[in-house]
């Protein structure tokens, strides 16, 4: 279960960064391109992607 927590935060914070990206218009090619409500969301979803990798690193030391 541990694992499953760390590579879906990890992929989780990382679809996060492309939305933000894309929010900012840094990325550009989508309808997401230059979108506040993508500028938005994108950094909520990379703090609990990064919350559930915590969580699991968490769980991969207390189970030691």
């Amino acid at each position: 279960m541990r694992w499953v927590m760390l590579i879906g935060g990890v992929l989780i914070a990382v679809i996060g960064s492309v939305w933000t990206l894309q929010g900012l218009n840094v990325m550009g090619g989508s309808a997401m391109s230059g979108s506040r409500t993508w500028a938005v969301i994108g950094p909520l979803v990379v703090i609990g992607g990064l919350a559930l990798v915590v969580l699991g690193a968490r769980r991969a030391r207390a189970g030691r």
